[in-house]
């Protein structure tokens, strides 16, 4: 038997009727994911398995990161072929992390590749994705449709112009829903003064407003959740390392605000 089967993971026969008489065929409403919404708007075709599976998948980024791989070979400009021998020694010492499991799901499922990943066969493994890659046709959106994905939340900016949510809406030859998460980390990034000024940047474009006090950027963060609202969207994302609270007044709070925007630096206790 192989690694990956029908009833893989399935441990008892409860199990195996629950998940085979009732959710196996049920359909998917992904409410957290990473995808690019151009790349589903215009249904994107990938150049090869690596671009599909690396180009921009944090998790296994960091798993590489772990194993000592150079960023070259992560995130930089080194060829596919080497970027995906370095996934494979990767995954193969990955057993107990999902991503080992991951990768031999997809393997087979889109695939059909009954081999786990190795450093000993990643060639014809790479080889063999890439020909049905190309043969079988699966651009972003038929790899949606083969794994019943019926509607997606995105992960966007506050700042994001949503016009690839809107195309994708308008287009009656796509039937899954895709909406924007509203993902405000910039906003909360003011120890970190190029990536918050980039932020505001973008805000004062995004609102026409010029963001001089912190009022305003109330203001203007209050119209973009608007805004994604009128785009479908009912849901806000938050990647928090740490939580930070202590009470201000309105005075206080400009006044910090009004330091951050000089690009003065701020104490741990105002950045609470």
């Amino acid at each position: 038997m192989s690694f990956i089967h029908d009833d893989f993971m399935l441990q008892s026969e409860t199990a195996k009727k629950l998940y085979h008489e009732y959710a196996e065929n049920m359909p998917i409403f992904d409410y957290h994911c990473h995808l690019v919404p151009q790349q589903i708007a215009e249904d994107y075709e990938f150049e090869n398995i690596t671009e599909l599976w690396l180009g921009g998948d944090h998790y296994k980024w960091r798993a590489m990161r772990a194993m000592g791989i150079p960023e070259e070979k992560i995130t930089g400009n080194a060829p596919p072929e080497e970027k995906f021998e370095a996934w494979a020694y990767t995954a193969e010492n990955a057993i107990g992390n999902p991503l080992f499991h991951w990768t031999a799901l997809e393997l087979k499922k889109y695939f059909h590749i009954e081999e786990t990943l190795t450093s000993a066969n990643w060639k014809e493994i790479y080889a063999e994705c890439n020909r049905v890659l190309k043969e079988e046709k699966l651009t972003a959106r038929k790899l949606i449709k083969n794994s019943n994905v019926t509607f997606i939340c995105t992960t966007d900016n506050p700042t994001d112009t949503l016009e690839w949510h809107k195309a994708i809406a308008e287009d009656e030859t796509f039937d899954v829903t895709v909406v924007p998460g509203f993902r405000p980390d910039e906003a909360f990034a003011i120890q970190d003064a190029a990536k918050f000024a980039g932020f505001i940047g973008k805000m004062q474009e995004a609102t026409g407003k010029a963001m001089a006090t912190f009022a305003e950027l109330l203001e203007g963060m209050e119209e973009r959740i608007q805004y994604f609202a009128d785009h479908g969207s009912n849901v806000s994302d938050h990647g928090l390392s740490q939580i930070y609270y202590a009470e201000a007044t309105d005075e206080e709070i400009e006044a910090i605000y009004a330091k951050v925007i000089a690009g003065d630096s701020i104490s741990e206790a105002e950045y609470a």
